[in-house]
């Protein structure tokens, strides 16, 4: 399957495989902090230090680096540090999901496939 990838400027430190949204400026990303946060795509197998350059996906199948245990198929959405977990919001909550698991990941730190889906999951 074909990915696509944009390029960015990186908005403060953001390591490899982790969920992004847009920073202050155009063309700049930061880590997602929130399953509510309107995030964009994952960044790619390489980490970026503050204003330094970072490809991101936004399609595809790509590794994300897990936040605790996700099942396959749970949609995920971010941790307050980029990594992803399963979207679980409370009842009338809105969760930014960036996509769907395509293998479990067993705990935090762990790398999973997921298929690149953005949508919003409302609980």
């Amino acid at each position: 399957m074909s990915k696509l990838a944009s390029n960015y400027t990186a908005a403060a430190a953001i390591p490899k495989h982790r969920i992004v949204k847009h920073g202050a400026t155009d063309r700049e990303v930061t880590l997602a902090t929130a399953a509510t946060d309107a995030c964009i795509g994952v960044s790619h197998e390489i980490s970026a230090n503050q204003g330094e350059r970072l490809d991101v996906w936004h399609v595809g199948i790509v590794l994300v680096e897990a936040g605790a245990a996700i099942a396959r198929g749970a949609p995920v959405a971010s941790d307050g540090t980029g990594r992803g977990i399963t979207a679980a919001p409370g009842a009338g909550v809105n969760a930014r999901v960036i996509g769907f698991a395509l293998e479990a990941a067993g705990a935090a730190g762990d790398l999973v496939r997921v298929l690149l889906a953005p949508c919003v999951m409302r609980g």
